[in-house]
């Protein structure tokens, strides 16, 4: 993962051209790669603090700050009112772990081997938790299709609903954020289950850095992850125009994707290593913390900032995707086996879904 710290390069470059007024499409790509490596140390200075602080404050640390980047990026689109972009950019981190990072993991963790085991009890109750969460996260959006309301088009900013929608949205989110609250709470005290997320590095260096240090660095990388947000939402209407792409498609495909990086890279170096189980708990736990916890507090948030609260009500593309994802992904890993078959048609379906969302 300390590859990725290369692309640091980036943040300077994305700040100047902000500053200077440069392209819309190189202030957002470079942003963009400007917030991996800050999503790298992030992740990293949260491993080296658990380590320092013992299992159960650990689990703790790895699964508030698991997700910060994706958290903060949101935040700052909900600030500007572009709850669409909030809710697409969540929706691609959800499919973009379910069916991008595990089948890239497939592939390469079985491109030597011809099958590749795993726990298939435990991985049986993430992936129906995940599909579950997806199926009540879309419960809003039929409830409003079937009282003859209207599901949000693809390019739309926000869109205000009623306020039944908007209460039951509330008491969705709600909902999920009482049942993570409770899972990870037994979690940490067991130190197991299914909220036990897996650590976000395969493995910390025997060199641990200091708490003083750590909490530096994780400062820093608050920093610099709300800096490098700042101007990649602040750039992206201008590039989607630009580059001749939906601000649609921009949240799910490459907002989805950046602030997840450093998982996805360890997913995948970790499957190589024949190490599935472990690559599975942080694809599709990644997954299940966004949907079951990101989803729900954003929409908490957006009562108390952005222009007006922001309902989980999705379009059909997002709803169909979220479905899709989970479903496909707990088919695929319901056999406590893997094959570079069943990657490649992981693949095939983002491929199939990132087409369809580049035309509507």
């Amino acid at each position: 993962m300390r590859r990725l710290y290369a692309l640091v390069v980036f943040i300077p470059v994305a700040i100047v051209l902000d500053l200077t007024d440069g392209p819309a499409a190189a202030i957002f790509f470079t942003a963009a790669l400007g917030i991996v490596p800050t999503a790298v140390l992030m992740s990293d200075a949260t491993e080296h603090l658990a380590a320092r602080s013992g299992p159960g404050i650990g689990a703790l640390l790895n699964v508030t700050f698991g997700n910060a980047p994706e958290l903060i990026i949101a935040f700052f689109a909900l600030l500007k009112g572009l709850q669409e972009v909030v809710k697409a950019s969540l929706v691609g981190s959800v499919i973009g772990n379910s069916l991008l990072v595990l089948g890239f993991a497939m592939v390469v963790g079985g491109w030597r081997r011809e099958r590749q085991h795993f726990s298939r009890e435990a991985t049986d109750r993430i992936s129906t938790l995940l599909l579950v969460t997806a199926l009540v996260l879309i419960v809003p959006a039929v409830a409003d299709a079937i009282t003859g309301g209207h599901l949000p088009q693809p390019n739309e900013e926000r869109v205000r609903y009623g306020t039944a929608i908007e209460v039951l949205s509330v008491a969705v989110a709600v909902g999920l954020v009482s049942r993570y609250a409770l899972g990870l709470a037994k979690s940490i005290r067991t130190r197991r289950g299914i909220f036990a997320v897996a650590p976000a590095v395969e493995e910390v260096s025997d060199e641990v850095w200091t708490v003083r240090r750590s909490v530096i660095l994780l400062a820093l990388a608050g920093v610099l992850v709300g800096v490098m947000s700042e101007v990649l939402v602040g750039s992206i209407e201008q590039a989607s125009h630009t580059v001749g792409l939906s601000p649609f498609f921009i949240g799910v495909f490459v907002v989805g994707i950046a602030g997840n990086a450093a998982e996805h890279w360890v997913a995948v170096v970790v499957a190589a290593k024949n190490k599935m189980d472990l690559s599975l708990n942080i694809a599709l736990g990644s997954s299940v913390q966004i949907a079951m916890f990101l989803v729900p507090v954003l929409v908490l948030l957006s009562f108390v900032f952005g222009p007006h609260p922001m309902a989980l009500v999705f379009n059909g593309y997002e709803v169909g995707a979220l479905v899709a994802g989970a479903l496909i992904a707990k088919l695929v890993v319901r056999g406590g086996q893997s094959t570079r078959f069943e990657g490649m048609v992981l693949l095939a379906v983002y491929l199939a879904l990132g087409v369809v969302f580049a035309l509507a």
